[in-house]
């Protein structure tokens, strides 16, 4: 044998025992300056998994951006942001690999600042361990309680406690002991089983990749040895197969295949499966993959299958073994990371993504909030930026899916603003609602057509928005008496006249403002489904809930109107003395004032009261009304 082919052997040799290591994902949480980038910059040093330009580099930087007055930054090797290294702290979720002969490793780096809670969150939904840094000097801080609470939340059940910074406390066994108890403590409260306690210096390197006799009085394992020895591939799951379809593939007429990742259990051709949320029936005829056809994939496996039948399967459905199916529902219980500066409100509606499907969504009710410190909870109207929730959702369709102690993907989800498509939440399903599981439509034989064809007219709903003042009553009044005159049946949906029955319960805040609308737009359809012409008259200043009525709607049913009228001009008018009260604030939350009312974008009709007569304005509604829809 040649030198090559030992050259050969030997690499392959190493690529195959290399392949053959179980690979564990972690993640570094805490609070601010607990020396999480730190720690993380020092065990990839210590375990040689840096190039030497990399050493090279990381040397230049401690010189250049450095804390450490001249040494070694090992925090700089994670920090890659340039914002990060001007201010010293980690904003974005940094993700490093490395391995050593006994086990490969994904971590993540997560920021410690609370308004980077939303990365944390991130970076722990993959993790199936948890090194929770504290700063010995400072003990468990709020967010080091937050960021456990969330790998709680998150069904992470593996905590290395490492208390940090051993050396500026003169590695002092009291101060590690009384930390540790605390920690323990909490995290029986959170329910986490496993937690591991090690007193270290990342700086140094005490008790990192090997015990320090600084701390002769320590007879527990080190980091590194917790990391390689903690169980891989144990988080919850089932055994039946879960496919999360993510692509309908048709090369050609031939061939049809639903590709995904499989996310638990396995599959064999010939498997009896059920599709979901249809609930229709087939076998797997193939799995097909790049390399060819397999004769059984399990989870991590990108995969494509191909059955027996054709069967009506999308994007966002789950292919399921039929034996051991997942449920369906339209309304769960859930915990909520909320993470947008706008509240979470009831009755907003947002786009919900599970899976690899997305559907709308709303929260009807936020049973209470979770107190980060003591997890007490505490009664709350809405969420504000990084607290968790405990709350109903309701969906506008059923989606597959799982508790979330049982499957991760299937039981993660992400809330999504519909305006600007940011992520403004993450949760996790704890349950089905049955409260609706014996509530089903019922069919009637006098429909919303026949209804109209005896009122001799097309059911509308116009919804007149604009501030207070603006003149949308007036209009609407107006417009009312042309089509009664015309012979047709109409009624008004008044904001003031509204809030003195229907709604007499409801405030001005922005969640009383949410549920006013949400409880008139249903009404409005209902009085359309009754083939009437409805006009709604209200101040409605949130797009989002204006969006949330018009879908009520079938298309071309519904006519926004913005009554536009600016602030100057609607205080100017002020009949009912509402302006002047709110401006010595006798009235909170009043719009135009100190609550905001947002333009509407793509209003139907733009009613400009300057320029134009309220009669004129009104002949333009009922010219639209009486054009086809």
């Amino acid at each position: 044998m040649t030198r090559l082919d030992d050259a050969t052997a030997t690499v392959a040799a190493y690529l195959a025992d290399h392949e053959s290591r179980d690979l564990l994902r972690f993640i570094t949480c805490g609070s601010v300056d607990d020396g999480k980038s730190t720690l993380i910059g020092r065990l990839l040093f210590d375990t040689r998994g840096l190039f030497e330009d990399q050493l090279a580099a990381l040397e230049a930087d401690s010189r250049r951006h450095g804390t450490q007055s001249g040494r070694v930054d090992y925090a700089l090797l994670l920090d890659g942001l340039a914002a990060e290294r001007e201010q010293g702290i980690t904003i974005d979720v940094a993700y490093r690999f490395f391995g050593t002969a006994k086990r490969k490793f994904i971590v993540a780096d997560c920021p410690g600042h609370e308004q980077y809670t939303r990365n944390m969150a991130t970076g722990a939904s993959t993790a199936e361990a948890a090194v929770v840094l504290v700063d010995a000097r400072k003990g468990l801080l709020t967010q080091t309680r937050r960021h456990s609470f969330i790998v709680s939340l998150l069904g992470i059940r593996h905590v290395a406690l490492a208390v940090n910074k051993m050396d500026l406390v003169g590695y002092d066994r009291a101060v590690f002991d009384a930390i540790e108890a605390e920690y323990r403590a909490l995290a029986t409260q959170l329910g986490i089983d496993h937690v591991t306690a090690v007193p270290l210096s990342a700086l140094e390197g005490d008790n990192l990749t090997a015990r320090s006799s600084n701390t002769g009085w320590y007879e527990g394992s080190t980091l590194l040895e917790f990391l390689e020895s903690v169980p891989v591939g144990g988080h919850g799951g089932r055994p039946g197969l879960r496919l999360p379809v993510q692509w309908v593939s048709r090369p050609n007429q031939d061939f049809r295949g639903f590709a995904g990742t499989i996310a638990a259990g396995q599959v064999r051709p010939g498997d009896e499966i059920v599709a979901l949320p249809s609930g229709r029936r087939s076998k797997v005829a193939r799995i097909v993959t790049a390399d060819g056809d397999l004769e059984v994939a399990g989870p991590g496996r990108a995969v494509t299958l191909t059955l027996e039948h054709e069967l009506d399967i999308s994007r966002g459905d789950v292919i399921a073994a039929a034996h051991d199916a997942p449920e369906v529902s339209d309304q769960f219980a859930a915990h909520v990371l909320w993470f947008d500066g706008a509240p979470l409100l009831p009755g907003r509606p947002y786009w919900l993504r599970i899976g690899t499907r997305e559907v709308g969504a709303s929260v009807t009710e936020i049973k209470h909030r979770v107190d980060v410190n003591t997890q007490e909870p505490l009664a709350a109207k809405h969420l504000e930026m990084n607290e968790v929730g405990v709350c109903n959702l309701y969906l506008d369709q059923p989606v597959p899916f799982e508790p979330y102690r049982d499957n991760r993907d299937l039981g993660a989800f992400i809330l999504i603003d519909r305006e600007t498509n940011a992520t403004v939440g993450a949760g996790t399903i704890d349950f089905a609602l049955r409260r609706a599981a014996n509530i089903h439509w019922q069919h009637v034989d006098v429909d919303k057509a026949a209804r109209a064809r005896l009122k001799k007219q097309a059911p509308r709903c116009v919804w007149f928005t604009g501030l207070s003042g603006s003149g949308k009553s007036t209009i609407a009044n107006l417009v009312e008496k042309r089509l009664h005159a015309l012979g047709l049946h109409t009624y008004i949906l008044d904001g003031d006249n509204v809030r003195h029955g229907l709604n007499k319960d409801l405030g001005f805040t922005p969640e009383d403002r949410v549920e006013n609308i949400r409880r008139v737009a249903e009404v409005a359809r209902l009085m359309t489904d009754a083939g009437l012409i409805v006009l709604v008259s209200f101040i409605s200043p949130y797009r989002s809930e204006r969006r949330l009525a018009r879908e009520l709607f079938e298309p071309g049913e519904f006519i926004e109107a913005y009554v536009d009228t600016p602030l100057e001009v609607a205080e100017a008018r002020d009949v009912k003395g509402l302006y002047a009260k709110a401006r010595a604030g006798r009235i909170p939350n009043f719009t135009g004032i100190d609550s905001p009312y947002e333009v509407p974008e793509h209003a139907e009709l733009v009613l400009d009261t300057v320029h134009e007569s309220a009669e004129a304005l009104a002949q333009r509604v009922v010219d639209r009304l009486l054009s086809p829809p």
